[in-house]
């Protein structure tokens, strides 16, 4: 895992090495343990690094090959690199290196832009093709590494995070329509190309971009998720049948995310079902040593601010070394800066500040964890994906916005200025996913749009960034897309069973202890960060009713008084606060854009 940068020129202009020496100061903390640049005229490229697979200097990047006339940064994992070298040592490759870094710059070699197909892992990189005079640029199936660019002119530049792009200067930072309704219907979700900021822009998930000589583009999808039984042969597995494929596939995902490391592997260990099976799992294949880690933030009335009774009688259950840490609300609001300052794009999950302080304390014992992240979104987990499959006969976008949706149309319309106030965006882009083909029914089409719409953005992004943020690296085996396509092609009632996940409960049935499968569904919780008072609401009020908030004239004053008035009355309908997104936004733009 590292940040990776680059600039390529087609307007006769050598490509700009400071810009790119600046992009890669603000992609330090991904990877701290060494820097590199290479230039050829019009492209540069940047690089930093964090030495997980590999750890000589023979895996350094910029990765050139002269002979090859390529060069190439990286970010992310390969899992499947042992087998793709075997293949290529047998077509005459010869390597230098023993990572997966090399993999993929010979990969390219043989098999040019269709070697994206055969990696499996989480990456974004870029290969400059020396012959061809190309820029091509690639992202994982699942969207879990980020891979950001601006184009001006006769100039394109890419990174790792917004806050690199804006270091370089030249970037458009209007606020795009489509984006800020995204943002405050999806819960933060802001769908590739679109970011915040009109002048950046994402590769989409799944997706290649080639940039050739005269700067025209050319994007290629290259992978879609079928979420459909139709198109499988053979007789319909039995449950016990889809039990065991779901395990195995599990089971495989977790073994290729510990063996694919020269470092040692822990877990982030919350106490649900989908970390406490990631421990069972590790531990049933003979992990010595596990180290699991938990975290947790002070009490309110209303909430408890951890799960401590479920990630204790886990660890102790496997006899794993814990490590549990406990965060005052005062340390919580103080740092909070910092953590915003790491957030790529504005993300307004309460558990966002609870990755970022873990991921502190956990990168000072490993580089590398396991993460439950992507199980509810795959395996139909959460409360609104029971109640939008109980309104059978509502449209499928309808059953969206009454359950999911933060906030309708006509209240956004309340919320923002005049010039703001446009089309119903994030309808209509939802509507766009549920209407794709290759889909059965309506569960599967809406656990569709959850892995592969939504989840890319939350909450894939927010651990990616908040751990990167430390030099640590986050993998996620529930989003193995190997997993995901079969879990896609399973009957919905295995899904949305026993209250939801109903096949992983079966799997975990005598691997965990029955409370934790049985428990009721938590979260990460930051209980101050969503029943906003005391300093915590002086805290938003200060940036709400702040000069640079005003002159922006994103929001509506009276809207703004409304919910500063009563912050406690006004929940979204997965209960965040909407005071707290409105803060977060501006409080973003004046720490990453302003500044």
């Amino acid at each position: 895992m590292c940040g990776i940068a680059g600039e390529f020129r087609w307007d006769g202009s050598p490509a700009d090495m400071g810009g790119i020496e600046r992009m890669c100061e603000r992609l330090a903390r991904r990877g701290p343990d060494a820097a590199g640049t290479w230039q050829d005229g019009a492209i540069v490229l940047g690089h930093r690094r964090l030495a997980i697979i590999d750890l000589s200097e023979r895996s350094r990047q910029p990765m050139v090959d002269a002979g090859l006339g390529l060069a190439l940064v990286f970010n992310g994992t390969i899992y499947n690199y042992p087998e793709l070298r075997a293949v290529l040592l047998g077509r005459g490759h010869r390597f230098k290196s023993d990572g997966d870094t090399e993999v993929i710059l010979r990969a390219y070699a043989e098999w040019g832009e269709a070697c994206v197909e055969r990696l499996h892992g989480a990456f974004a990189f870029a290969i400059w093709d020396g012959r061809a005079r190309s820029l091509f640029l690639a992202r994982d199936r699942l969207g879990i590494k980020p891979l950001y660019f601006a184009q001006d002119g006769g100039r394109f530049r890419f990174a790792s995070n917004v806050q690199a792009l804006l270091a370089a200067g030249g970037v458009d930072t209007a606020i795009d329509p489509v984006a800020l309704h995204c943002q405050f219907t999806l819960h933060g979700v802001v769908p590739p190309p679109h970011t915040l900021l009109r002048g950046v822009r994402k590769l989409e998930q799944g997706t290649t971009l080639r940039i050739d000589a005269d700067g025209r583009a050319t994007q290629r999808r290259y992978w879609r998720l079928h979420a459909a039984r139709s198109g499988r042969s053979g007789a319909p597995l039995t449950e016990r049948q889809w039990t065991e494929e779901i395990h195995a596939a599990l089971r495989c995902a977790v073994k290729k995310r510990l063996e694919i490391a020269d470092v040692k592997v822990g877990v982030l260990l919350s106490g649900g079902l989908d970390s406490s099976l990631l421990v069972a799992l590790l531990a049933e294949q003979g992990v010595s040593d596990l180290m699991t880690f938990s975290i947790g933030f002070e009490h309110q009335p209303e909430e408890e601010g951890d799960e401590f009774r479920y990630s204790d009688a886990v660890a102790e259950y496997f006899g794993t070394r814990h490590h549990k840490y406990v965060i005052d609300n005062s340390e919580v609001l103080r740092r909070l800066p910092e953590a915003v300052d790491c957030m790529a794009e504005p993300m307004v999950s309460q558990d966002v500040v609870a990755f970022y302080l873990l991921s502190e304390q956990v990168a000072h014992t490993v580089k590398v964890v396991q993460s439950g992240q992507g199980g509810d979104e795959v395996f139909g987990g959460y409360s609104w994906h029971q109640a939008m499959a109980a309104e059978d006969g509502v449209p499928p976008l309808e059953r969206f916005r009454h359950h999911y949706f933060d906030r309708d149309h006509a209240e956004y319309l309340q919320m923002v200025a005049p010039q703001y106030a446009g089309e119903d965006h994030a309808a209509a882009l939802l509507a766009q996913q549920l209407d794709a083909p290759y889909a059965d029914g309506f569960v599967d089409r809406m656990l569709r749009a959850e892995a592969t719409f939504l989840i890319t953005d939350d909450p894939v992004k927010r651990v990616d960034n908040m751990t990167m943020a430390w030099g640590l690296e986050a993998r996620v085996p529930f989003l193995d897309h190997h997993l995901v396509e079969l879990a896609a092609a399973m009957p919905p009632e295995l899904k949305l069973g026993s209250g939801g996940k109903h096949v992983l409960k079966r799997i975990a049935r005598g691997l965990v202890p029955d409370f934790v499968i049985d428990r009721p569904k938590g979260y990460f919780p930051v209980p101050a960060l969503k029943y906003v008072r005391g300093p915590f609401l002086e805290f938003m009020r200060d940036i709400l009713d702040s000069r640079a908030c005003r002159e922006r004239g994103v929001y509506r004053r009276d809207y703004v008084e409304k919910l500063l008035a009563e912050p406690e009355s006004h929940f979204t309908r997965i209960q965040g606060s909407k005071l707290w997104h409105l803060a977060l936004m501006e409080y973003w733009l004046q720490r990453n854009v302003d500044r």
